[in-house]
């Protein structure tokens, strides 16, 4: 059996001794009567079994904070000690309608990213966006969820405010998240995946990526596009721009095209491989680096048998008995006090 506790385990103890000890004194000392300590066997045992259903609740809500379970059978999970850096073209081309039957590239990228998770289990995500400026959109965390969400809600930079922007405007960013994860977790492997179309859109020469090669044990270039090139709906930073209309260039609808040559350099400077996505095929991934790739034991990665359940129906359980024995309570009282109401409108009378 395993604990997963809901709190430090210290908190719990301190939340629910307290209260088990005072219970186990009343239960152990004689009800009194007017002072007199009562000695009706009848009384003393409805007293001791009712506050010995009390502790019971206090034993089932430790259970509870405890979370016990037991490993879910033979089962192992994968588990990638992995940290990958996700590297996300957001300029404006990235919403280029020539993905599958007329979808933004955005949509493939994210489709590729959940691939990437389930291909990874266990492995650290970060996320950088590019377009005018670099951002850590994430730092380093296992949780997926988080990293799916944001990928979910990411829009392009507001056409209005482009100016241009650099394939490699990423490159000090990612360099530095990668030295500090090498510094902080030594012992893991990074991989980095960059995602973009490859669309140089300053005159400046792009910077490299050449830096982080050293930090980079695997990963891939994914190239979104095609050389016939994709109209681009004009983005205005709302959470929706799919009713806005397309960007214009000399009268006509401006597409956007791949640059793969562009791609290929970057995935030469980080020394990595280089492939044209399409939404017909899936993603081909490279391995996790083997000295990081293992089996988790039973009970630490996987699924795991929830127990608390069991502590919550006793709780439930008794919880519904205090609630009848309430309601008896107050029903008795209001038929005692029934008859001195009659007895004092008899008097006003």
């Amino acid at each position: 059996m395993i604990l997963q506790p809901v709190l430090n385990p210290l908190l719990v103890a301190l939340l629910c001794a307290p209260v088990a000890v005072a219970a186990v004194w009343v239960l152990v000392r004689p009800p009194k009567s007017a002072g007199v300590p009562v000695t009706d066997r009848r009384v003393l045992a409805g007293h001791r079994a009712l506050w010995a259903m009390r502790l019971l609740l206090v034993l089932a809500c430790f259970a509870m904070l405890m979370r016990p379970g037991i490993p879910g059978g033979a089962n192992q999970t994968l588990a990638t000690d992995t940290d990958i850096v996700l590297v996300v073209d957001t300029t404006a081309s990235i919403v280029a309608e020539d993905w599958d039957d007329g979808d933004p590239r955005l949509d493939g990228i994210r489709a590729d990213v959940r691939a990437l998770v389930e291909e990874y289990p266990g492995a650290r995500f970060a996320l950088i966006t590019s377009d005018a400026a670099a951002e850590l959109r994430m730092p380093l965390t296992t949780d997926t969820t988080a990293l799916l969400g944001s990928l979910g809600v990411l829009r392009p930079e507001v056409t209005s405010q482009s100016r241009g922007s650099s394939i490699g405007i990423a490159a000090p960013l990612l360099s530095e998240t990668l030295a500090s994860a090498a510094e902080s977790s030594p012992d893991r492997s990074r991989m980095v995946f960059y995602f973009g179309d490859g669309e140089q859109t300053v005159d400046t020469a792009a910077e490299s990526f050449s830096a982080s090669e050293k930090y980079t044990d695997s990963g891939a270039v994914f190239g979104y596009g095609t050389a016939e090139g994709g109209p681009m709906r004009i983005t205005t930073g709302g959470v929706s721009d799919q009713g806005g209309g397309y960007i214009q260039y000399q009268g006509a609808d401006a597409l956007s095209v791949i640059d793969e040559s562009n791609l290929e350099t970057i995935a030469d400077q980080l020394g990595v491989t280089y492939a044209t996505r399409t939404a017909d095929a899936a993603p081909s991934l490279p391995e996790a680096p083997s000295t990081t790739t293992d089996y988790a034991d039973s009970g630490e990665v996987g699924n795991v048998i929830e127990l608390y359940w069991i502590a919550a129906l006793v709780a439930l359980a008794i919880l519904g008995v205090e609630l009848t024995r309430a309601a008896l309570l107050i029903a008795r009282l209001r038929q005692l006090r029934a008859p001195r109401q009659r007895v004092r409108s008899r008097t006003q009378i």
